[in-house]
């Protein structure tokens, strides 16, 4: 439930999840003229953000037979869900809402935004989008699996599934330190439902944009803000899970949070030039055969230590 007198959190975490993916989409795009050869500058930062005025009046694309209902429906989920996922979220100390089951509600914003990308993909109509949506789709398992036994491991660690206990239990070592490989885990998850860098498939340009195709307009901003958001939103959550959240010297707690969200997030940003596109089909069968058993290797080492540790 939301803290007594802490209502304010509700209208500052959406503000502040915005506000870090307008610096991830800044950062990105500086990212990309290096990789082009060019010097970044703030003239290339800034007339990428002038698409979100241009987006705003643009007229809306009208398809033939398409379902509007459920594709307005899918835009909306996909930022909606990134927004509802940092709710559990502690910024230092203090969250808006600290649930009981705050990992699980997190993992469930995630796959309510597999449900949403794959309205938004069926809604126009359309083949370039409705192939872009069933990618997601089809791939949504190799996603889901290792990225939930991720969570699972730091949960088993700290023998709750409440986030403020999570961090409890790293006051003397951060979770990274002995789950790296959920930590590793956790960030190709974020990029993979966040449907960027090397998990651009579901939008790529083999498919003129597969769910992008046909968005235009609002459609195509919230679609687009929903990537980033969720990108955001996954480095805020890496921060709780295994990197100690606020715990740290001198510095307050909302300053170490804010700090790691920074440095994971400027993390996320850095691969997604750095890192091809992955094939849907390799990154199926590395998720199954890969990933998946290292996980679940992580979870049971994460188990054992915790019975040794009950033992003694």
């Amino acid at each position: 439930m939301v803290e007594a007198g802490r209502w304010w959190t509700v209208l500052l975490a959406p503000a502040l999840l915005l506000a870090g993916a307008l610096l991830a989409v800044a950062a990105d795009t500086c990212a990309a003229a290096q990789h082009a050869g060019r010097r970044p500058s703030l003239g290339a930062v800034g007339r990428r953000l002038l698409e979100v005025p241009r987006l705003l009046t643009a007229q809306p694309r009208t398809l033939p037979a398409a379902d509007r209902l459920l594709w307005r429906l899918g835009v909306l989920i996909v930022p909606a869900a990134a927004v509802l996922s940092v709710l559990v979220v502690p910024f230092g100390h203090r969250g808006v809402a600290d649930l009981s089951v705050g990992l699980v509600w997190f993992n469930a914003m995630e796959v309510l935004t597999w449900a949403g990308l794959w309205l938004a993909g069926w809604g126009p109509n359309s083949v370039f989008s409705l192939v872009g949506g069933y990618r997601f789709v089809a791939q949504g398992l190799a996603y889901e699996l290792p990225l939930m036994f991720a969570l699972i491991s730091a949960a088993t660690g700290a023998q709750s599934l409440r986030l403020a206990d999570i961090v409890a239990a790293q006051q003397g070592l951060w979770f990274v330190v002995w789950m790296p490989v959920g930590f590793l885990v956790h960030l190709a998850g974020v990029l993979a439902f966040a449907f960027l860098g090397p998990f651009a498939y579901p939008a790529g340009h083999d498919l003129a944009g597969g769910v992008l195709a046909e968005a235009s307009g609002v459609d195509r901003l919230l679609l687009q803000a929903g990537r980033w958001l969720w990108l955001t939103a996954g480095a805020a959550m890496a921060v709780p899970l295994f990197l100690g959240g606020g715990n740290g010297p001198v510095l307050p707690a909302w300053a170490w949070s804010l700090l790691k969200t920074l440095a994971v997030l400027g993390l996320l940003v850095y691969g997604l030039r750095r890192v091809p596109v992955v094939r849907a089909d390799r990154y199926v069968e590395l998720a199954w055969v890969v990933l998946l058993p290292l996980t679940l290797v992580q979870v049971l080492a994460v188990a054992l230590v915790v019975l040794v540790r009950q033992g003694g």
